[in-house]
């Protein structure tokens, strides 16, 4: 028996659609924020440049990549996309591909793929990934005869400036919240932590185990070694204060089987007991998440017992928490 949330979930999946576990203040500091800094921009460059440049009299140019890396910078300040050097090195170098490709091939349908493709590839080896570097580009090559005009006095004006103003709004800003220090080396999160017995921990991974499993994934991954090593501990001392199972599995509540990735599951036991016949003695269950979503079966409480790891509710946001934790 199949519910009608598997193919929403399957749909989810799909389309990548993951959980916001941020709160509604996270998330209004992050527009304000964003707000602030495209003012400062625009505010910095137009007091640079109060005539405006070049044949651009008409005043200050405001990059539109700039929108994306406030994005960025304001609202995921400890991205590895929103650091400064990503920040700094893919405008720049970003800026230096689109012109270039625009010198020597003028006026080509082809030219504006060509340069953010090749920005791409030179943000990746130089370690600069920056999204909004790619528009940066393209902006050089589809900007017009008045962005044309500027040649390589464009890095300079407006991309160096813009850069500029947006890091400065982005330091200012974030310093205001401890737990927004940006760029993301000032900040240090100050948690409690429980000394744990090294007997306790059956397997303790380290920081080579984490370069090593990021170089399996073969893929770009933004968060900063420092903070995915910082969540991992966490994570493993979260895990290290719970029994393995639970002591009783009782009906209407909500179980883990504290499993990750694609093996994490919940099951909902049921308060209805399961049909008559040999089965009438086990408890029916829903899986209400993960792996198997939408199934419906049946087990005894021993099965289950085995099979849970912790019992778990629904926060808000979506998001599972152990029972009894934060």
């Amino acid at each position: 028996m199949k519910s009608a949330s598997k193919p929403l979930h399957a749909l989810r999946s799909w389309l990548s659609i993951e959980r916001n576990q941020t709160s509604h203040g996270e998330k209004w500091i992050s527009a304000i924020g964003a707000l602030l800094g495209i003012s400062v921009v625009y505010q910095l460059t137009h007091w640079c440049f109060p005539h405006g440049f070049g044949s651009h009299a008409g005043g200050a140019i405001l990059l539109a990549s700039m929108g994306a890396s406030a994005v960025l910078v304001f609202a995921v300040p400890h991205g590895a996309l929103s650091q400064p050097w990503a920040v700094i090195a893919g405008h720049l170098f970003s800026a230096f591909v689109g012109v270039t490709c625009q010198m020597t091939f003028p006026d080509q349908a082809w030219t504006g793929a060509l340069a953010v493709g090749l920005a791409v590839g030179v943000m990746h080896y130089l370690r600069c990934i920056h999204p909004p570097g790619g528009a940066t580009a393209l902006a050089a090559v589809i900007g017009g005869s008045e962005v044309h005009a500027l040649g390589y006095n464009y890095l300079l004006t407006p991309v160096a400036i813009n850069v500029a103003a947006i890091l400065v709004a982005a330091v200012a800003f974030n310093a205001c919240f401890a737990w927004r220090r940006y760029p993301v080396h000032l900040h240090r999160r100050r948690q409690t932590t429980v000394p744990v017995a090294s007997a306790q921990r059956h397997v303790d991974l380290t920081q080579e185990d984490f370069h090593a499993a990021i170089g399996q994934l073969n893929s770009f991954v933004d968060i900063t070694d420092e903070n995915l090593t910082e969540l991992l501990e966490l994570a493993k001392q979260h895990a290290e204060r719970d029994a393995l199972h639970p002591a009783l599995i009782e009906p209407g509540r909500c179980y883990s089987n504290g499993r990750l990735g694609r093996a994490w599951s919940v099951r909902r036991v049921s308060v209805t007991p399961a049909l008559a016949g040999p089965a009438a003695e086990r408890l029916v269950y829903a899986v209400v998440a993960g792996d198997g979503i939408g199934d419906i079966g049946h087990a005894s409480a021993e099965e289950l017992r085995q099979w849970a790891r912790f019992e778990v509710r629904l926060r808000d946001g979506g998001r599972w928490a152990k029972l009894g934790s934060d």
